[in-house]
């Protein structure tokens, strides 16, 4: 059974109702762990005390804060359950907005919202309204040791939930700035023409992790005393003449476009011909 990350209320008006949040998502990487290279055993985490030169247990660190060089307040648990806002049980709608008003730069994490208990009927509403208006709820919850502002959008009869970094987490200074060039109407009608060669429905199916796979095909040559696949790596030149380099691009993209529609065809006319 999933593990709740979050449960608690909605506010929404005079209208409240419970729910549980879930995980939405969560990447998947290749688990490695570290061993001594002398004997390849399992190396562990010690908790070191650096005053006393010596490892102490779990069990014996605190929280603290460094409120100036060497000197730290500390805080536990119990004070910090104490402290904590209305929004830690209760969410908390502020606001409704258009349906793709808010970045997508501002998204962080996501997670379902899940009906709790017996009260269908305020959920429902509260995501058919959303449905209904394209509007989506800004709310107010705290978690995972802060505040969080976040976003809900309706989807498949359910709701989502994304939290939002605020504005000073973003890095703006990394941002590329200046003003847009005025390029040459030939230049122009090319890159067009070749985002609408490659423009097709976003299928998340059709993508897989590359560097994952290659990890996992080591590993198994590893364990079978196999020669390594080494993998080539493509060297790009710089672009000179841009002209050029989209004729080449749009050829190459028609090319393989034919290709794929040939491939689907061939495909289509041998389930028919089973049939």
């Amino acid at each position: 059974m999933a593990a709740i990350v979050w449960k608690g209320f909605v506010s929404f008006g005079l209208v409240t109702f419970p729910v549980r949040l879930f995980a939405a998502a969560r990447a998947e990487h290749v688990q490695f762990h570290m061993l001594h290279r002398k004997d390849l055993s399992r190396v562990k985490e010690v908790w070191y005390c650096a005053e006393e030169n010596k490892p102490i247990d779990r069990g014996e660190i605190v929280k603290g804060y460094e409120a100036s060089k060497g000197e730290y307040v500390v805080v536990d648990d119990e004070e910090l359950k104490q402290i904590a806002p209305a929004t830690a049980t209760t969410m908390e709608i502020l606001q409704f907005v258009r349906d793709g008003e808010v970045d997508p730069i501002y998204f962080e994490s996501s997670y379902y919202v899940a009906s709790e208990g017996t009260a269908p009927k305020p959920y429902q509403l509260f995501t058919q309204a959303l449905e209904q208006t394209k509007y989506h709820a800004i709310g107010k919850l705290a978690m995972h040791g802060r505040e969080h502002i976040v976003l809900i959008r309706p989807r498949d009869g359910g709701m989502v939930l994304h939290t939002l970094f605020y504005p000073n987490e973003l890095h703006e200074a990394n941002r590329a700035t200046g003003k847009p060039a005025k390029l040459p109407a030939k230049e122009m009608e090319l890159a067009k023409s070749l985002v609408q060669h490659l423009a097709s429905p976003f299928k998340p199916s059709t993508f897989h992790d590359s560097y994952r796979e290659n990890v996992e095909r080591l590993i198994r040559q590893k364990q079978k005393g196999q020669k390594i696949s080494v993998v080539a790596k493509s060297k790009r030149a710089p672009v000179i003449d841009m002209m050029e380099a989209l004729k080449r691009s749009l050829a190459t993209t028609s090319t393989r476009s034919a290709q794929t529609k040939a491939r689907k065809g061939v495909a289509k006319k041998s389930k028919r011909t089973a049939a």
